[in-house]
Parts: structure tokens; sequence; C-alpha cells
């Protein structure tokens, strides 16, 4: 019987929906009213979970955001469309390469100039977003084991990061909010000898690769405490609008870097991993995993494809201007756009508003991957354990920045 109990959301507080045996704060005796978070490390820092717990077992439970208040879309309507990308940077501050690219390809489209951006500047832009993309997977993965209780792989993984984001400041001047990626090009050129340190450190990278899945994804423990936990069937996972790994995890090859084929991705060759069900049932926490481990290594060839065109018939020139087609002033006609792109976490979508006028956006909406994935959350952890909850959150990869945008 406990299973049918039915709970409905009413402002804040979950509210029992049919009568029965009752305390004073409406709930059965063995029934209680749990916070995760915002304390919580587990719960990313600024989330709030309310859990409805029968014993160990989740009846329901409701995500509460607004505890960052990025403010994007408020900046966005007093900002120029170049002035914007800084704020672009502080959604998902763990892939921000990712979202400039997005954001641009949004302003360029509009300025009907998409064509007209060079080769060199395209090439490099790609390999900056997959050297971003392998950051954040690696946040995702390390921070993962850490919410189980594996600490190892965290250390290894953030070792591994931080070349990454030394190669990224080395190209753009900045740590995490790169302001790298301009509307029309790029800030700079890729510093001399890039590309060289660069593949230097692929090679480094891909035993390393190896090591964490044997550390992680084939380890006994952490098989058995994700496979065939917080299970998202492939028509549920479509309903909610899921994206990204998530949505691979649960079996279907959707990446918009070949449904859209946008920038030189269609250019390039690399796989789109899925969800097998390997180690449980397809969909699980542990398919999530795994395909961001995979994903690394499609990463990894689209990188090297980068660096063979740059350094081969795309190689530097002293004569090259990456701010060639920057556009000294943005106006465009007026016009409703919507824009996507692959981020590590999924879709992330820019909608934009301009009046014909004005150098800055009437409207201009960010569609976050975070916060879409995050409203499936309630859906697996009903039923489950209290401990599988902070298993089920975690293979989701959300960053606040985004989500409270």
């Amino acid at each position: 019987m406990a299973n049918e109990i039915q709970y409905t959301y009413d402002k804040d507080h979950l509210v029992r929906s049919e009568p029965g045996k009752y305390r004073e704060d409406g709930l059965r005796e063995e029934e209680v009213i749990i916070n995760m978070g915002p304390q919580h490390p587990s719960t990313h820092g600024v989330l709030r979970l309310e859990v409805l717990l029968e014993g160990e077992i989740v009846r329901d439970v409701v995500p509460h955001m607004g505890y960052l208040h990025r403010c994007f879309e408020k900046h966005a309507e007093s900002l120029a469309y170049n002035q914007i990308i800084p704020y672009v940077d502080r959604m998902d501050y763990v892939a921000a390469m990712n979202s400039e690219h997005a954001y641009a390809m949004g302003v360029e489209k509009m300025l009907g100039i998409t064509e007209q951006i060079p080769k060199r500047v395209e090439y490099i832009r790609v390999l900056v977003a997959e050297l971003n993309r392998i950051a954040s997977h690696f946040v995702s993965v390390g921070t993962y084991a850490m919410d189980i209780g594996a600490f190892t792989p965290f250390f290894w993984l953030m070792r591994d990061r931080e070349h990454l984001l030394r190669l990224l400041e080395w190209a753009s001047g900045a740590r995490m909010l790169y302001n790298y990626i301009w509307i029309g090009g790029l800030y700079y050129d890729l510093p001399v000898g890039f590309e060289e340190k660069c593949r230097e450190f692929i090679n480094y990278l891909k035993p390393k690769i190896r090591e964490v899945e044997d550390l992680i994804v084939n380890n006994k423990i952490f098989v058995e405490r994700t496979a065939n936990v917080g299970i998202l069937p492939l028509d549920l996972a479509i309903n909610y609008g899921i994206t990204g790994p998530m949505l691979r995890a649960s079996g279907l090859k959707f990446d918009l870097r070949r449904v859209d084929g946008y920038s030189v991705y269609p250019e390039l060759e690399f796989n789109i991993p899925i969800g097998e069900g390997k180690m449980g049932t397809v969909g699980d926490c542990w398919d999530r995993n795994y395909v961001r481990v995979l994903e690394v290594h499609e990463s990894v060839k689209i990188i090297e494809q980068c660096l063979e065109r740059l350094t081969g018939d795309l190689k530097r020139n002293p004569d090259f201007d990456p701010q060639a087609m920057v556009p000294r002033k943005i106006r465009p006609k007026k016009q409703d756009l919507y824009v996507r792109a692959e981020n590590p976490k999924g879709e992330l979508g820019f909608f934009f508003r301009a009046d014909g006028r004005s150098d800055i956006p009437f409207r201009c909406k960010a569609r976050s991957c975070c916060f879409v994935n995050l409203s499936v959350l309630p859906e697996l952890a009903k039923g489950g354990l209290i401990a599988d909850l902070v298993a089920i959150l975690g293979s989701f990869d959300i960053v606040l920045g985004e989500v409270d945008r």
C-alpha cells in the first residue's frame, strides 16, 4: 500500500492528497521530511532537496533551486551582444568554452556571417571546446566517484584536468572564465608552440584514461553502487526533454554535433557512445558515467584531427588575423532566433529577440541542459533508497551556475 501513496506539491510543502492517519504535521507515523542541502556537498553546494522518507525509502523529492542567482538573462537585456560573453562563461563555469561557442554561433547566424568565419578560427574553436569537454567530464567522473565514497579517482582526474586548464589559460589568459571565442572570431590566435604541447599532452592522457576506467568503471564496488540504480527509460528521457550524455546513456544516438552539424564537426570523424547496459540496465547510473568516459576518448580523436589540420593546410600564418571578421558594430536585423549546441552536459540553447534598432538584445533566453535534466530527478528517486539518491543526483552532472541562471 505504501507504493500507492500519492503526494502533491502545494506552494512550499509536500502535501498528502488522500485521507489517512496523520500526525499534526500531516505525515504518517513512519514518515519524515529531511533536507539534503544546500550545505550537503553531494548537492553541489547550493541545491536543496526536500525529501519525503518512509524509513530509508524515498517517497518523493522536490528540488529547490535559486540559491546562486546568476541573473544571466537580465544582465543580457542591458549589455551589448559582445559584452554578454563573460556572463555566458559564468553559467556553466566548468565548460565555458563550449558555452561561448554556442552563443557566438547564435549571434553570427543573426548577422548572417556564419559562412565567412575563417576555417582556422573554426578549427581552433572546436579544439578548445573539446579540451574543455574533457575537463568538464573529468570533473563529473571525479566528483561522482567522490560522492559515492572514493577519493583517489578525484585526485587523479584533477591532476590531469590541471594540465587542460593550463593549456586553455595559455591560449586565453584566463583559468576558467575565458572570453576567448568572440563573435566573428577569436580573442587571439593560438600561442606559438601550443599545437606541439597539446599533442604532447594528448599522448600523455591516453593511457591515463585507461587507468581511470580500471579504477572506477570496472571497480566491483562502484558497479554495485551504480548498476541498476536510477534507471532512466528512453521514453521518459524524451518526454522530459533530457539531452546530452544522460539521453545517450538511455540508448539514443542523439548528438547535436552530428544532428545539426555545426561548425566543422561534419568534417571530423568520431563516434557517438550510447548506454548498452553492460553492467546493469540501459540508462542506469553506471551507463551515464560510462558514456562520459567514452566521450573523452572521442574528444581525444577530435583534438588529434584538429591538430593535424592546424599544423597542416591551416597552419599559422603571420598575416592571419583571428579578429578580421569581428564586427565593429553588432546590430542584427529584427528577428527571433534559437541556436543550440552540444555542451558536455547536453543541449545548450540561446533564444534571441532583436528589435533591429539596438546593439542590445531585447531578449536573450538561455535553455539550460542542467536545469532540464534536473527535472527528472523525482521520477528516478521515488521508491529508491536514500543512499541511492546521492548516486542518482551525482550521475546527472549538473552545475548550479547554469541551473540558477
